[in-house]
């Protein structure tokens, strides 16, 4: 997982602002490798472990609304990659047609099991597709829809120096996202104007003092976090 020379780099994330991060990032790529194959060596070994607990998953999906079992939005990784992430589905199919991108505290279109998923975070396991793929790893930012990286504010594009993350500080301290979009009257406008940039603080300052150790501690963290 080598970063880019710099001039490789899309036009779109080429800003002043970007610059700062992308040398943090250059003067430990080493750390990236060894991320990269810690990232696809530990997706490889879940996926072994989990298979038939995301197998009885899928089937309780399938019995309890119609519709596919994985959820496949698009979503933007590292360099502006565009991907379709792999979650098991937790509203009703084509939610996305039926209201915003991001989920509110209550929505209607969360199915009887999708609630239980959400509780505990089980709608993310198929990532482990996603990090084997290279699209994905443990920790980093969590990849946003398209329409919210096209209102991203210069700064912003740092994040996308690396791939995006099952997990995170962010993640951890906005783990009840949903419910402060709550009662929005327009929850999309909400999301840009307050929620991201709150986000995106913690993010940038993620990517400043980036370490494996700070990655392992992030992980421990999120374990603790979804059991409490």
């Amino acid at each position: 997982m080598m970063l880019k020379a710099w001039e490789a780099l899309p036009d779109s994330m080429r800003f002043p602002e970007v610059r700062p991060y992308y040398e943090i990032l250059r003067r430990r790529q080493l750390s990236l490798l060894v991320k990269r194959v810690f990232d696809f060596a530990a997706a490889l070994l879940l996926l072994i472990l989990l298979a038939l607990p995301m197998l009885a998953i899928a089937v309780w999906i399938k019995c309890d609304s119609p519709g596919p079992v994985f959820y496949r939005q698009e979503r933007v990784t590292r360099y502006g990659k565009h991907f379709r992430i792999h979650k098991f589905r937790t509203m009703v199919d084509r939610a996305d047609q039926l209201g915003s991108a991001v989920t509110v505290d209550n929505d209607s279109r969360i199915t009887r099991v999708g609630a239980r998923l959400r509780r505990l975070r089980l709608d993310e396991l198929p990532q482990v597709f996603d990090v084997l793929a290279g699209d994905m790893s443990f920790v980093g930012t969590r990849p946003e829809a398209v329409k919210y990286v096209r209102q991203y504010e210069p700064e912003y594009y740092a994040t996308l120096l690396m791939p995006a993350g099952i997990t995170s500080q962010t993640s951890i301290r906005y783990k009840d996202e949903a419910a402060l979009l709550d009662g929005a009257a327009d929850v999309d406008q909400v999301y840009v104007d307050r929620v991201l940039p709150e986000k995106m603080k913690w993010n940038l300052e993620s990517l400043r003092r980036f370490s494996l150790w700070d990655d392992l501690k992030t992980m421990l963290q999120t374990v603790a976090a979804v059991l409490k």
